[in-house]
Parts: structure tokens; C-alpha cells; sequence
């Protein structure tokens, strides 16, 4: 038995290493062979990124906790108080079982089991809710590991790329393709780049969930795909061009997230504002020019296509589709700024559900009882300075329901 699998494992090693599959037609791995000068990428380097990840995640617990916690809190980034969901069983049972958000017939029969009112389960499961929603300080904590790395990497790709001539002249990508040495500063770019997005794939049941977590969890393994694919067909000067241009807006967005929890509308604004610009003119003009166009045509001049020529650019378009959706969101927001002359909440967060019914009953209950609150009751148009209101503004109560003299 262990020789069938063993010989299966080698016949399928056999298939998949196929150099008709990652390299150009007339090249074969006999090409690729290494000197002591020379050194290629190899598939098994790649291993090294997971104890990388898991290293980057402990990494990111002790910033979390050690410095982006405590900043949080000198910056006045305070959590709501959630009022808790009382506890029961048979709603908590449902709750984790069946769902988080019941319809109106499912309200109906659970108020029937507890023998409570259908408006008190609602609210219950609206409070539940509430409490597995992420706290704000979870999220600055969350963005300020982000920004941290993404101006680490965008800098050490800087770093690594200015004297390239491919990051002047993309025709370079292609020069000697694909027997291009490994440079050991190009290498642990990749390393850097290929861990951190391995780490998020770790850490993505524990983040915060928007509403775009399908299409992160699409962008998320695509990048791992594409990073891995191109570091193992040797598309490492096309895939530094890809991580470069990707770090550069996502730099301008984590301190705009970080300034809206802080509350500095004006900062956050121009921040979102400078981000919109630098996403929309890097992911919609600069990535389809310099990857896009690069890999699909400028490639065609050195080699005829192959596998891994159709396999790198349906990774590649499936990042542009990505961008253009997010795009659209961006555009909706910077034209609800131009409208509104502020920024729309995030329309990838999940916003927290109000108690606004709750207070609206509350009301009803008062007034019921006789007594209203009123929110401009100290407004100078109904206070006079000895403190009490005009005779023929007076309002009281009839039945519960506010008349005016």
C-alpha cells in the first residue's frame, strides 16, 4: 500500500514538474541548472514562508498588544459600552446553531419557547449580535499592524528595485527570460511579501469581517498564487513590479482607518482622499500598463505562449477584476464626499446595529406613563432667563400625547 502511494506521489511530482508547463517552449530544467555564481528560484524555498507567517503572527500579537493597544488609548480611542444579551440558553442555542439573524416566523416561535415578547428576542439577538462585533480598538490595533508592514514592505521594495532597470524599462522583465539569476535582496523580498499574506490567510477567522470577506479571501489566495506561481516560473522581476504598485495605495489606507477611529474627520478625509487618487491611478493606469500589458505582450516578443503564460495572466486578470470592484466602492464614496463635503463610513465595515427600536419603546413606555423627555427643552427658544418656559409654549400631556396652549 505504501509503495502504491509512494509511486503515485512520484508519478504526480513527475506531471506537475513538467517543463512544458512553467517554462517556454525549447527551455527545459537541464537550462535551469545552478553554478556556485548562479542561483535559480526552486519550488522548495517556498516552505520557508510558513514558519515565516507564523513568526509575522507573533510578531503582530506582541505589537498589537505591547505598543498599538496602549496607542490606542493615549488617542482616545474609546470602545462603546454594548449592553450584554441576557442569558438564554434556548436563543443561545439557536443563535449558534441555526443563525445569527432570525426571520420574523423563527422570532415568532422562539418568543413562544422563552414565553417572552417577539420585541425583547429581537433585541436579544440584536445585542448578540452587537457583542460579536469587533471592538473599535481591535480594529485601530488591526490597522496600525497593517500600516506598520505595509510601509516596512513598500520601502524595502523601493530599496530593492530602484537600481533594477526593469522597474525603468519593462521591456528588462524579459531579458534572458527565463534563465534571470536569483538575487539574494530580491529573495527576501519575495520571502517578506509571500509570509505576510500567508499570515492573514492564518489570522482570517480572528480579523475583522466586512462585507467584502468572500472577495478577500478570493484577493488573499490569488496573491499566494500568484507569488508562489511566479517565484516558481521565474517571474520574479514581473512579480516585485506587482507588489510594489500594490503596497503604495494600501499605505494611504491603514492611517485613514487608524484617523476615523480616532475621530480627525478632517485628517481622515484628506487621507481618503489621497488614498482614492493614489488606489484608482496605481490599480486602474499604472498595474494594466505595467504588469498587464507588460506580461501579455511585451513577453510575446521573447517566447511563444505556454501554460504558464495563459496561468500568470489569468492570476493577474483576476486581481484587475478585483480592483475595479473595489474601485466602484471608492468612486461611490469620493462621490458621496463631494456631495456631503465628508466621508461615508466605510461601506466595507459592518456597522453596528443601533438600539433605536429599544429606545423607541422605552419612549412608548414613558409616555404611557406620563412623562416624555424632550430633547430641546433647554433650545433658547423655549427658556427664558429666569429659567422657566413661556406660558403659551408650554407643553403637557393629554392621554399621553403632547398638545400645545
Amino acid at each position: 500500500m505504501n509503495l502504491e502511494i509512494s509511486r503515485m506521489a512520484h508519478s504526480l511530482n513527475e506531471w506537475l514538474w513538467q517543463h512544458e508547463f512553467w517554462l517556454p517552449p525549447g527551455i527545459t530544467w537541464e537550462d535551469m541548472k545552478e553554478s556556485e555564481d548562479i542561483h535559480y528560484p526552486k519550488p522548495r524555498d517556498l516552505l520557508l514562508s510558513i514558519p515565516f507567517a507564523l513568526i509575522l503572527v507573533v510578531i503582530r500579537c506582541v505589537f498589537e498588544r505591547a505598543i498599538a493597544l496602549p496607542l490606542s488609548a493615549k488617542l482616545g480611542v474609546k470602545d462603546k459600552l454594548r449592553p450584554k444579551a441576557q442569558s438564554i440558553s434556548i436563543l443561545e442555542a439557536f443563535y449558534t446553531v441555526n443563525c445569527k439573524n432570525p426571520k420574523e416566523g423563527e422570532l415568532i416561535s422562539l418568543a413562544k419557547q422563552c414565553d417572552l415578547p417577539v420585541r425583547k428576542v429581537e433585541r436579544w439577538f440584536r445585542r448578540r449580535r452587537n457583542t460579536d462585533r469587533p471592538s473599535l480598538s481591535k480594529k485601530f490595533c488591526e490597522a496600525c499592524w497593517r500600516f506598520a508592514f505595509y510601509i516596512v514592505s513598500f520601502f524595502t521594495g523601493l530599496a530593492v528595485l530602484y537600481d533594477k532597470p526593469w522597474l525603468w524599462d519593462h521591456r528588462e522583465c524579459w531579458t534572458g527570460y527565463p534563465q534571470q539569476p536569483l538575487q539574494p535582496s530580491l529573495f527576501w523580498y519575495y520571502m517578506l511579501e509571500l509570509s505576510f499574506y500567508c499570515s492573514l490567510v492564518f489570522t482570517l477567522p480572528f480579523d475583522v469581517k466586512r462585507k467584502d470577506f468572500k472577495e478577500q479571501i478570493v484577493h488573499h489566495a490569488a496573491t499566494i498564487f500568484l507569488i508562489s506561481f511566479s517565484y516558481c516560473a521565474n517571474y520574479i522581476r514581473i512579480g516585485t513590479l506587482v507588489m510594489v504598485i500594490h503596497d503604495a495605495s494600501d499605505c494611504f489606507l491603514e492611517p485613514t482607518k487608524i484617523f476615523n477611529y480616532m475621530k480627525w474627520k478632517k485628517t481622515c478625509d484628506s487621507l481618503f482622499m489621497i488614498f482614492s487618487a493614489v488606489f484608482l491611478i496605481s490599480r486602474l493606469v499604472i498595474f494594466p500598463y505595467t504588469v498587464l500589458y507588460n506580461t501579455y505582450y511585451y513577453s510575446m516578443e521573447i517566447f511563444q505562449p505556454f501554460f504558464g503564460y495563459y496561468f500568470v495572466n489569468a492570476l493577474l486578470i483576476t486581481l484587475q477584476l478585483l480592483h475595479i470592484f473595489w474601485s466602484c466602492l471608492i468612486i461611490h464614496m469620493v462621490y458621496k464626499f463631494m456631495l456631503q463635503g465628508t466621508m461615508e463610513k466605510d461601506m466595507r465595515s459592518e456597522t453596528e446595529e443601533s438600539d433605536v427600536d429599544e429606545e423607541r419603546e422605552n419612549m412608548m413606555e414613558k409616555e404611557k406613563n406620563g412623562i416624555v423627555h424632550f430633547s430641546n427643552v433647554t433650545s433658547s427658544n423655549y427658556i427664558q432667563r429666569n429659567g422657566s418656559e413661556p406660558l403659551n409654549n408650554r407643553a403637557y400631556l393629554t392621554n399621553g400625547h403632547v398638545k400645545e396652549r
